[in-house]
């Protein structure tokens, strides 16, 4: 895999400097992007069919990955 798509730095690039320091500094946010990444790269090998999973669990993982980018989002606006 060359690329996974909506990693956070892509996602957000005018807050790569935010989210290194608050990975550093704040154990929830870190949390966050933990797991963040981790359904990410669960949706792109989904999609990619390098592990394939029914729709329903493909529809899961995507909310999933979007209610963990709304709670960064709400934590990177507020720094």
């Amino acid at each position: 895999m060359s690329n996974t798509p909506h990693e956070l730095a892509e996602e957000f690039p005018d807050k790569v400097d935010a989210m290194s320091k608050l990975k550093q500094s704040d154990s929830h946010f870190s949390k966050l992007a933990d797991d963040y990444h981790e359904v990410n790269r669960a949706v792109h090998r989904a999609e990619t069919n390098v592990e394939p999973v029914e729709e329903l669990v493909e529809v899961e993982l995507r909310k999933k990955r979007g209610a963990l980018k709304d709670e960064i989002w709400g934590i990177l606006a507020k720094a």
